[in-house]
């Protein structure tokens, strides 16, 4: 915890916002919105109620480290292709043909099966103008939803605050060690935890006994401290609530299929939690492939495909199929020419993939161009990835004014039934 943190344990007149920004950075797990409200220790009748409220369930997929979209789904027909990468450029035998242009990369059969049902579409060419190379900068600007804008909170935080002004507590939760920039909201603190038996998330040393103190019956000495008290104890109600449902799934899991850290959605969406916004980044990512790529990220790709099938798979069993939806995207993708490491480097547009709930599967946006470069060997982007925030917005949550939370007017797709 920070000088600053522990001086405004002391200070009262803070203001909510202020106090909010301390509970995201430093404990909360779980939270409350417009007041506190700790929800009960176990799946109770409160927790019912809120789950039972109509509304549809999505699961953003992030496959962090920038997988390669060319060696995804691949444009097997363009010779181009080969004449820039002669060595890794997947070939047609490779390949899992979707029509005479297109198919997935033979690894990919999970994401290929969900084709085939017709719950899988593939949208193009997706990026921003005046595109950054940085791993994390470009992340922050598919986190905010807001390229080259310094904008303060994530688009799914916006999305959460949008649907739900009232804060309900734990609408919004973040699998992860660490919150995402993506998930974070005026009105709503995630449950953020990386394993659900501990429910613990990773913290500074020196922060941690500042935190479990908070645990020790303390009595509030200012507004600012009194807030962090409850976050605490709404934190330890979400913990009793996520350790429920986790110790129930590992009853009916099916343990056939790598989920990766999406079982950890399917324990919660089987149980009843009321999250209907999750936020999953892929750990331990293969994707920032400069070497050798071809064995590693086609491995990758094949346990994230897995993931993803398995997941829909443990969706039908629980008859959720139609009300989940996933979409899978990456910070960038890769330029077109392989490097002289038999790998490629940091590029620009990229396919991402929507998959589930109701999804008319296909293809959308315009293929890239494989002649037309920008910016050194780059493809030009085709499609505004808050197209795709707008559409999963609109046409998949029911909010039909996304242009509140993505700060402008952008096209959907029509992609949803």
């Amino acid at each position: 915890m920070t000088i600053r943190s522990r001086k405004l344990f002391d200070e009262s007149g803070v203001s909510r916002r202020q106090a909010l920004k301390i509970g995201a950075q430093g404990i909360a797990l779980g939270l409350l919105g417009s007041g506190v409200s700790p929800l009960p220790p176990l799946f109770g009748a409160t927790s019912k109620a809120v789950a039972a409220t109509p509304g549809k369930i999505l699961v953003v997929f992030e496959w962090f480290g920038g997988y390669d979209g060319l060696s995804t789904f691949v444009p097997y027909s363009n010779d181009e292709l080969y004449r820039r990468r002669p060595t890794i450029g997947v070939r047609e035998q490779d390949i899992i043909k979707v029509d005479e242009h297109f198919g997935f990369q033979k690894s990919m059969l999970g994401m290929h099966r969900m084709w085939d049902e017709g719950k899988a579409a593939v949208i193009h060419g997706c990026g921003y103008d005046q595109p950054s190379f940085s791993h994390f900068t470009s992340a922050s600007y598919w986190h905010t939803g807001a390229p080259n804008s310094g904008e303060e909170y994530g688009w799914y935080g916006r999305t959460a605050d949008a649907l739900d002004p009232r804060g309900t507590p734990n609408y919004l939760v973040n699998v992860s060690s660490t919150q995402s920039l993506a998930v974070r909201a005026r009105e709503h603190v995630p449950v953020v935890f990386d394993d659900p038996a501990a429910f613990t998330r990773s913290v500074f040393y020196p922060q941690r006994p500042y935190i479990e103190n908070l645990d020790k019956g303390q009595t509030a000495r200012s507004d600012v401290h009194r807030f962090l008290l409850d976050v605490n104890r709404s934190a330890r109600d979400a913990s009793a609530l996520v350790t429920q449902a986790w110790n129930n799934y590992g009853g009916t899991r099916a343990n056939n299929v790598r989920l990766m850290d999406l079982d950890k959605v399917v324990a919660l969406i089987e149980n009843d939690f009321p999250a209907r916004l999750y936020y999953v980044r892929l750990q331990n990512s293969l994707f920032d492939t400069h070497v050798n790529q071809e064995s590693p990220h086609n491995r990758q790709v094949q346990y994230c495909s897995d993931a993803v099938w398995g997941f829909f798979e443990e969706m039908k069993r629980i008859g959720k199929q139609d009300e989940v939806a996933i979409f899978v995207h990456s910070e960038f993708g890769r330029r077109v020419p392989e490097n002289t490491s038999l790998g490629t480097d940091h590029g620009t547009a990229n396919v991402a993939f929507v998959l589930g709930g109701g999804v008319k599967g296909g293809q959308y946006g315009t293929p890239v161009s494989l002649t037309d470069l920008v910016h050194g060997d780059n493809l030009q982007y085709t499609t505004d990835f808050r197209n795709v925030y707008a559409t999963l917005i609109e046409e998949f949550l029911g909010y039909e004014q996304s242009e509140k939370i993505l700060g402008g007017k952008f096209d959907t797709f029509g992609m949803f039934a």
